[in-house]
């Protein structure tokens, strides 16, 4: 009964839920299996559904590394985990994908009078809502629990130490590219 959830097309729930989605994980591997998981987001509706098999994500700035896109072109499978801000389920898309710059596609996921330079398209084989144990577990969207981010350094610091730079300089690198996006 549990496989009966699995579909393998994008109905009209899975297509609400990926429009009101501002973030999303990917998850690709490479040719020896090397796995790695990528957070991506933008507006709610950036993952646009291109057909009721097929939908496409936009490359925006992010670290520059391309593990996503150098993993698909080794291995072209791909695992998407959908969220929506206070919604406990999450919605699971597992299928293949590739990196494409149709002008047709990017034009789709214009926003601000900007397309992206790249998406990544992916075919879809399996669709399902996936239930939210785990996150009514993490208390993920409980705004107490984002006090535990008050006891890290910040992102800067921990990069600066790693890298041997100073963390006011890091700061102020990061600072300017997250005003970029706004």
């Amino acid at each position: 009964m549990i496989k009966a959830k699995i579909g393998d097309r994008i109905d009209q729930y899975a297509r609400h839920f990926i429009a009101l989605s501002p973030f999303l994980t990917l998850a690709t591997a490479d040719a020896a299996g090397r796995a790695d998981c990528s957070p991506r987001g933008d507006y709610p509706g950036f993952v646009k559904v291109l057909d009721e098999r097929t939908l496409a994500l936009p490359d925006r700035l992010g670290n520059k590394i391309a593990d996503s896109f150098r993993n698909i072109a080794e291995n072209d499978g791909v695992g998407l985990l959908f969220f929506v801000p206070g919604m406990r389920e999450t919605l699971r898309v597992n299928g293949s994908a590739y990196v494409t710059d149709d002008p047709d596609v990017l034009a789709r996921m214009r926003t601000e009078a900007k397309a992206p330079m790249l998406a990544v398209v992916v075919d879809v084989a399996e669709v399902y809502f996936h239930c939210g144990r785990a996150l009514i577990r993490s208390r993920l969207w409980d705004p107490a629990s984002q006090a535990l981010a008050a006891e890290l350094p910040s992102a800067a610091e921990m990069a600066a130490e790693k890298m041997n730079v100073d963390p006011a300089l890091f700061e102020q690198l990061l600072e300017d590219g997250y005003r970029k996006l706004y």
